[in-house]
Order: C-alpha cells, then sequence, then structure tokens
C-alpha cells in the first residue's frame, strides 16, 4: 500500500513519507496565498478554494485565515461559510454537507498519535525501519449544521444533519441528527424541535417572518 492508502484504511502511517510531505506543502503553501488575499477578491479566493478542496459546492464562503492540512481530502458542499480561523487536518477524508456554518476559531482534526510516549516517538514501520507513525480517522459533517466558536471535532465523529454545536465544544463521539451538543467532551443537551422556531420569539423578530415551508 502507499503512505496515502494506508491513512485511508486506518492504519499506521508515517506522515513524513516524501509523497505525503509534497501534498501537504503544496497545500500549506496555497493556504498562504489565500490568506494573503483581500476579502472582496471573490473570484481569486474561489480559485484558490478549488485548488485546496478535494470537492467543492457552490456559494462557498471562507473569511479566512484558513488552515487545510491536505486539503484534497476534504469535501465541501454547497453554501458553506467558515468565521476566521478555520483548522481542518484532514489527513484522513473529511466531508461537510451543505448549508454548513463554522463560528470562528472551529477545528476539525483526524490523526491520532499513540498514547505511549516512546511509541509517539518512534516505531519501526511495515518495512522495518525507525518512523514517526501515526493513523487517522476520518471526521463526517452532515447537511445544515451549526458551529459555535472554538468548537473542535475530534477523529472519528459522525454529525447528523440539522445539529448545533455549543461553543467551545469538544466533539469526542457521534451527535446524531437535529441535535444541540455542547461540553468538554461535548454531550447531547437535547433535540432541536418546532418548538424552537423564531416565530415563537416575538420579541426577537421585530417585523421579520419565519418562512413557512
Amino acid at each position: 500500500m502507499t503512505p496515502e492508502e494506508r491513512i485511508f484504511v486506518g492504519v499506521l502511517f508515517c506522515p513524513g513519507e516524501p509523497e505525503l510531505v509534497a501534498k501537504k506543502l503544496k497545500t500549506h503553501n496555497l493556504n498562504t496565498v489565500y490568506n494573503m488575499t483581500m476579502e472582496d477578491e471573490y473570484e481569486k479566493r474561489d480559485q484558490i478554494l478549488h485548488e485546496i478542496l478535494g470537492e467543492m459546492g457552490e456559494g462557498v464562503r471562507m473569511q479566512g485565515p484558513i488552515y487545510f492540512h491536505y486539503g484534497c481530502h476534504t469535501k465541501v458542499g454547497n453554501r458553506v461559510f467558515a468565521n476566521f480561523n478555520l483548522t481542518v487536518q484532514d489527513d484522513a477524508e473529511v466531508t461537510i454537507g451543505d448549508d454548513v456554518n463554522f463560528g470562528p476559531g472551529c477545528s476539525i482534526v483526524t490523526p491520532v498519535h499513540p498514547m505511549v510516549a516512546s511509541e509517539r516517538n518512534e516505531m519501526l514501520d511495515q518495512n522495518g525501519e525507525v518512523k514517526r507513525l501515526c493513523y487517522a480517522k476520518p471526521v463526517h459533517i452532515g447537511n445544515s449544521c451549526w458551529f459555535g466558536a472554538n468548537v473542535t471535532v475530534c477523529p472519528g465523529v459522525t454529525i447528523g444533519d440539522g445539529c448545533v454545536i455549543g461553543a467551545g465544544a469538544v466533539v469526542t463521539r457521534d451527535i446524531p441528527p437535529n441535535s444541540f451538543a455542547a461540553g468538554v467532551p461535548a454531550k447531547v443537551v437535547r433535540t432541536i424541535t418546532e418548538a424552537d422556531s423564531m416565530k415563537y420569539k416575538p420579541e426577537l423578530l421585530a417585523g421579520c417572518q419565519v418562512i413557512e415551508e
């Protein structure tokens, strides 16, 4: 197996392998180019994101600065918005659905390092060579999710459609659809229901209206 194939099947790999370093270097440089653009350089930013990401839908907006690790391992749906300082350490695959919103400072991480210090420093790879090894678990985010500021999504997590994740949460396990989850580690607080509709908050509407489906 190639180093990238080892990542995708979830076994130990060496992140220092030349072919992986080359992919990351390309994306890290593109991150820097993106982060040097002006906010209203829409076409230029869109072009750079298409170069960074494995797949990207329409209407994607990322405030910047952005920090993708591989970039090509991330698939982003339509109308995704990311506020300042989105970090995606996408060693393993990251998928983000349509209409997902990230508050400032959110992070998605997929790599996992050995717990034992000596193993974290060095192990023998599949060829018997001494190297620093880790493994990675994919992250999947459904449609229409909202992430508050400084949320961290940990390796192997799946978040269902329609979820709200409270600010500062560290998501270490799967979150079922239409859930409000918060805390460290994040736990489901309750299910989001029709009773949460803004139409029941007339003091906030101030002349605005909910669009009834």
